[in-house]
């Protein structure tokens, strides 16, 4: 990911100087457990922990130069790692990675690594949660229209338009707790993950100090289904993400301009138009969130490993780890930013609700007919009828308002009163269940109208 699309703290997680730190503190607990049960001198690895925190502690770019000056020989990267600690360490380093495999190594510190990332990821999802809340308790009882494919159906609350995306996003943060959960995996097993030369309690010890459950069947490697469903579960988030971003987009068109990102003091919108106010935010996270989707399809991939292991994994994980995560990241900053501070216009958005004379009300005219004893085909074909006479002379002189068709219309006359067509046009019909739309969703019914 390019530095424009990230963020300190996850790029702290995915730099080398971490990840180097983590492989010690796995091989400094391997050799702890080691030392608890009588394998090696109690003392070395007294002296490993000790000689090899103060390595870590002043980590510079001569050790990151070093150990990559071993790998141009080696060819290795944990034995070019392994080979800068024992030039810290000394001879007791012989007691360092003893019956362990570079896997143990490398799946354990990556497990540590998305963990690390996933409380990163689980921060953003609370503030995107907590912004969206704000607009929907803002606007529980904003009218607007409702859309289905992009043209007005029926009037709608704003607000219970955000609870919809809060809704969705705590099941994201459901399933992103899930996906930590199961990738949250250690595994100390030694050549083809069979402890023939490690004591499972050695795996045992490492995972509980790195708050990581051990891995039950680990072969040489920890199985890449545990990895694909956590990047599925990155995907899914990130396609919310975009269903948000795009409602933000269609809103903020000149000819809806329902609702738009907030435009900075100073912010241009176009080289060109000064005029301009685009929706660049919105459309900059539909683009972030195709690139986490991204990464779902080689993570399933990496699934079928040939036998006990084989890296075909390696190179597709070195890239999608770090990039996901920070894009993902960054996305749900930008997104709790957008939505704080939303601009809304429930003016415009009650304007367009009148804007097609009333037609949007149909529905409710058809079952007020349908209650007042019209058969249901009848009611729909008088009332398409009437709302159609308006529709296609919108704008033309003399156009009548979906109302007066239906005052005008003869089968209608004598069947339903005016007071009940007052109230099946009356927008605010549609709220009648947002107190309980708010229970359901947030555990409370917010504000009153």
């Amino acid at each position: 990911m390019v530095p424009r699309y990230t963020r300190p703290a996850m790029v702290s997680i995915w730099a080398p100087e971490n990840r180097y730190r983590i492989w010690f503190e796995i091989e400094a607990l391997a050799c702890e457990a080691m030392a608890e049960l009588g394998e090696i001198p109690a003392e070395a690895a007294r002296t490993i922990r000790e000689k090899g925190d103060a390595a870590m502690a002043a980590f510079s770019q001569a050790d990151l130069d070093r150990i990559d000056a071993i790998e141009a020989e080696t060819r290795h990267d944990v034995i070019a790692f392994l080979t800068w600690l024992a030039e810290k360490v000394g001879p007791d380093s012989r007691f360092v990675h003893l019956g362990m495999t570079s896997s143990d190594v490398l799946d354990t510190c990556l497990a540590v690594q998305l963990t690390q990332a996933t409380d990163l990821l689980l921060t953003g999802i609370d503030s995107v949660l907590a912004a969206v809340k704000k607009q929907a308790f803002a606007h529980k009882y904003t009218l607007t229209i409702g859309r289905s494919h992009g043209i007005h159906a029926e009037p709608t609350s704003f607000g219970l338009k955000m609870a919809g995306h809060y809704a969705e996003f705590d099941r994201n943060k459901t399933r992103l707790e899930t996906a930590r959960a199961e990738i949250a995996t250690c595994a100390i097993s030694g050549a083809v993950g069979t402890f023939a030369h490690l004591d499972p309690r050695v795996e045992a010890y490492v995972a509980d100090k790195l708050g990581l459950m051990p891995e039950p069947v680990s072969t040489q490697v920890i199985p890449r289904d545990r990895h694909a469903a956590y990047f599925c579960a990155l995907a899914v988030i990130a396609s919310g993400v975009e269903r948000l971003a795009t409602e933000v987009r269609h809103l903020q068109r000149s000819e809806v301009r329902e609702a738009e990102e907030f435009f900075h003091p100073g912010q241009k919108g176009s080289s060109a138009m000064p005029h301009k106010r685009n929706p660049v935010l919105s459309e900059n996270l539909t683009g972030l969130a195709r690139l986490v989707r991204a990464a779902a399809i080689p993570a399933l991939e990496n699934v079928a490993l040939w036998h006990e292991r084989d890296i075909s994994h390696s190179s597709v994980e070195r890239n999608i780890c770090p990039d996901a995560t920070l894009g993902l990241d960054f996305a749900l900053a930008r997104l709790a930013g957008m939505m704080d501070k939303l601009l809304v216009y429930p003016d415009q958005m009650m304007a367009n609700i009148e804007s097609l004379g009333g037609v949007v009300h149909s529905g409710e005219v058809l079952l007020a007919l349908a209650r007042a004893g019209v058969l249901r085909e009848d009611a729909y074909r008088i009332v398409q009828r009437c709302a159609m006479a308006t529709w296609t002379n919108l704008g033309k002189p003399g156009c009548k308002t979906f109302r007066e068709n239906l005052d005008a219309d003869p089968e209608i006359a004598g069947r339903i009163s005016p007071e009940v067509l007052d109230a099946a046009m009356d927008s605010r019909s549609h709220l009648k269940a947002v107190d309980d739309r708010y229970k359901l969703i947030f555990g409370e019914s917010g504000p009153k109208a």
